[in-house]
């Protein structure tokens, strides 16, 4: 049995409403939960690399293949608001199940589109049903007693982690031997079999809230304004998930551009470096475990806002060099501040707990998207040097904020 919890597939609800009194998820079943995080996720970044293709197959204008990313990133905010708190009302095993089957067909739509309007239909859709990865996560934490949870939602934040950083470069690799129609085909063919396994290995979690629908949506309003840890590690993780999706943004268009010249395939390497920082998640859910909280988040602000400032201050002939071990240490800073704010919100009432995490991840996702956009208009402006100046200053910003913590 892949679980310890219990001999049968269902538990109780008040056993999961009550983590502290059972043993704790089996390592099989984190390993699972992990790699769902992981498949589920990449489908969000698959065609981020990939635009320009799509949009040539699609007849898009160049200037709206940027519409392949931004439906992709709304849909997902979308879902993070109005999908995820349904996880604090409807069974969680049959929510995840049924959400990985429908964005298996809203997959296979993909490839079969050859209009814009029915392609961006369909990866909105993907955007949306994605964030099953945000029932994953609370799932996972309410199935582990406080005593380990960080160290559970590490483990189960690893692999979403993974996922975030390997879809681009395994998507660009498929295409150069493949189509860009393989990539889809696969991930669809992934979440049927991804889906069977789920229903199979989960347990059950029937939340306690009695409410509705609306009320629940409603409710996600009042949390904000009164959950003084939801304000403050949604703010911070929005500047360092900023400065992690402004490097990401930027240097492929660096690399791309002289001296460098990169092809696709050794930005897609380049990429790669990006998966070091997942072993962050781990190591950041046992500090957390410790107490040590607020220290880590310091570090891990400073460590981005470094890892910029560092690309700065180098000569050319180290420049690729000092900007792979900056990849590394913003993936690490930004991977553990992520999972330190999760712990910090996962000790908090666990009926409120999902809609607690959709809230956390829609306002740092924004924060992404933000940084993305200034990314982009900086390097069009001033080249790296503004760009990373930009990426220093949104951890820096966190760092000042944090100090005013009362611990």
């Amino acid at each position: 049995m892949i679980s310890r919890q219990t001999s049968s597939r269902s538990q109780s609800s008040d056993s999961l409403e009550r983590p502290e009194h059972i043993a704790g998820p089996s390592p099989a079943l984190v390993r699972v939960i992990a790699a769902a995080c992981g498949l589920i996720v990449a489908n969000l970044y698959y065609a981020q690399p990939l635009a320009g293709p799509i949009s040539a197959a699609l007849a898009m204008p160049e200037s709206q293949s940027g519409l392949i990313v931004t439906i992709t990133q709304i849909g997902y905010c979308l879902g993070l608001l109005l999908i995820v708190p349904l996880a604090d009302l409807l069974e969680n095993r049959s929510l995840i199940v049924w959400m990985t089957r429908l964005v298996m067909l809203a997959l296979l739509a993909l490839p079969f589109s050859h209009h814009p309007l029915p392609f961006l239909f369909a990866i909105g859709l993907v955007g949306v049903l994605s964030v099953a990865v945000q029932i994953l996560v609370p799932l996972a934490a309410s199935l582990a007693p406080e005593a380990i949870r960080g160290r559970v939602v590490g483990n189960v934040m690893s692999g979403l982690m993974l996922g975030i950083m390997l879809a681009r470069p395994v998507s660009s690799f498929v295409t150069e031997f493949s189509s860009w129609h393989t990539i889809f085909l696969i991930s669809a063919g992934i979440m049927l079999v991804l889906s069977v396994l789920l229903q199979r290995v989960l347990p059950e979690r029937k939340p306690a809230t009695q409410s509705h629908y609306g009320a629940l949506l409603s409710s996600m309003l009042a949390l904000l304004l009164t959950t003084k840890a939801l304000q403050r590690r949604a703010f911070y993780h929005a500047c360092l998930f900023g400065s992690f999706s402004l490097f990401w943004t930027v240097t492929p268009l660096l690399l791309a551009s002289p001296p460098f010249q990169f092809s696709q395939g050794q930005i897609a390497l380049f990429a790669f470096v990006g998966v070091a920082g997942a072993i962050a998640a781990p190591i950041a859910g046992r500090i957390a475990d410790k107490g040590w909280t607020w220290p880590a988040s310091l570090a891990a602000m400073a460590l981005v806002s470094v890892a910029f400032l560092a690309s700065l201050a180098v000569p050319h002939g180290l420049f690729i060099g000092v900007l792979t071990l900056a990849g590394i240490l913003i993936d690490f800073g930004a991977t553990a501040n992520l999972v330190l704010g999760q712990r910090v919100l996962f000790v908090l009432p666990a009926e409120n707990r999902a809609r607690l995490n959709g809230l956390y991840m829609a306002i740092f996702f924004m924060g992404g998207a933000a940084g993305s956009a200034l990314g982009s208009w900086a390097y069009a402006h001033g080249g790296w040097p503004l760009a990373a100046a930009l990426g220093a200053a949104f951890p820096a910003l966190a760092f000042i904020v944090c100090l005013t913590e009362k611990r």
